[in-house]
C-alpha cells in the first residue's frame, strides 16, 4: 500500500528525510546516532586547606564537638574544666584578664595560641568575641577550661580577614584578674547645665570642675591625651576611659565638633564638664550605636602631643 505524502513544511517530525519538496513513498529514514554523552564537569573543589605547622599545638582529641559531659550554657557555649582553680574571685566584663589559650578549628587546624607565642595575653572581658566574654566569667585564676564556641559567638560561618569560620575550640587558662576602676558618678546636674555653667555661641555649655596646671591650650590641629566620661541626660553613661582604667589620645579634628571646640578652651591639668547639644555631638551624623540629643561629658586634660 502506498503511503500517505506530507509536505515537509508542515511538521518538523521529518527533517531526517530532506531531499526533495516532498517525501512520498520511500523507505523511512535509519534514525541519526545518538549524540555522544557529554563529559559531566566535575564540581569546583574548595582550595585545599594549608598544612599544619609542625611546631603547631596539636588538637584535642574531642576538637570535633563537645563531648557528653561537657556543660552547656544557655546561649550554646559549651565547656569543660581541664584544671580546677586556686582562686574563688571571678573576672566581670570590665575587669582585664590574663590569659594563655590555643584555638582550633573543628578539623583541628590550630590558627592562634599565646602558649605558642610563650607570652600571655591581656584584654577586657567584654572586648573580645561573645563566646569569650562569657566563658571567662565561669572561671577563676589558676583555672584552665576548654570551650567550644558556635559560629554565633565567635566569627561567624563567613567571616571575613582571614578569620576562622563555624565552631571554634579554645583551652583557656585564666592566670590573673585586674579589677576595672569604680566607674563615675552620675553628675547631679547631667539633665541640664546649671546657671553657673558658661555657654559658647555655639551653644556650648560648660564649667570647670578642676583648674589646669599650665597655661597652653590645644589647638584644633593638636592631638590630645584625656580622660573622659560620658552620659545622656537621663543619666545613662555611655562611654568612659576612667571605667576602662586607660587614657584616650586623639586629633581634635577627628572628634565630634562639641569635643573639637571644647577641648580647646582647656589647658593641661584642667578638668571640665561639657554639656554639648545633639547638633554638635552624633544628631547630623549619627553612627550606628551612639547616643542621641545634648551629650554631657566630664573631660581631663592630660596632654597635649603637637
Amino acid at each position: 500500500m502506498r503511503r500517505q505524502c506530507w509536505n515537509l513544511a508542515s511538521t518538523t517530525a521529518l527533517l531526517a528525510l530532506l531531499g526533495s519538496g516532498i517525501a512520498c513513498d520511500k523507505k523511512e529514514a535509519a534514525p541519526p546516532p545518538p549524540a555522544p554523552a557529554a563529559t559531566p564537569t566535575p564540581a569546583p573543589q574548595p582550595p585545599a586547606p594549608p598544612p599544619r605547622n609542625p611546631d603547631d599545638i596539636p588538637p584535642p582529641d574531642d576538637v570535633k564537638a563537645p563531648p557528653a559531659d561537657a556543660t552547656k550554657t544557655a546561649s550554646g557555649l559549651a565547656y569543660k574544666v581541664l584544671k580546677p582553680g586556686t582562686g574563688k574571685e571571678k573576672p566581670t566584663p570590665t575587669d582585664t584578664v590574663e590569659v594563655h589559650y590555643t584555638g582550633w578549628t573543628t578539623d583541628g587546624r590550630m590558627f592562634d595560641s599565646s602558649v605558642k607565642r610563650g607570652q600571655p595575653a591581656h584584654f577586657p572581658v567584654n572586648r573580645v568575641i561573645k563566646g569569650w566574654t562569657e566563658g571567662l566569667q565561669l572561671m577563676t585564676v589558676g583555672e584552665k577550661a576548654r570551650f567550644w564556641i558556635p559560629a554565633d559567638l565567635a566569627y561567624g560561618e563567613t567571616p571575613a580577614g582571614g578569620r576562622p569560620a563555624g565552631m571554634l575550640v579554645f583551652d583557656v587558662e585564666l592566670l590573673g584578674i585586674t579589677k576595672a576602676p569604680e566607674p563615675p558618678k552620675t553628675p547631679e546636674d547631667v539633665a541640664a547645665p546649671p546657671k553657673s555653667a558658661k555657654k559658647t555661641k555655639s551653644g556650648i555649655a560648660y564649667r570647670v570642675l578642676k583648674k589646669g596646671t599650665g597655661k597652653e591650650h590645644p589647638t584644633a590641629d593638636s592631638t590630645v591625651e584625656v580622660h573622659y566620661s560620658g552620659w545622656t541626660t537621663d543619666g545613662k553613661m555611655f562611654d568612659s576611659s576612667v571605667a576602662r582604667g586607660q587614657p584616650a589620645t586623639f586629633p581634635l579634628r577627628g572628634v565630634i565638633p562639641g569635643w573639637t571646640e571644647g577641648v580647646q578652651l582647656m589647658t593641661v591639668g584642667e578638668k571640665m564638664r561639657f554639656w554639648i547639644p545633639g547638633n554638635l555631638a552624633y544628631d547630623n551624623s549619627p553612627r550606628p550605636g551612639a547616643p542621641h540629643g545634648t551629650l554631657v561629658f566630664d573631660i581631663e586634660l592630660l596632654a597635649i602631643n603637637k
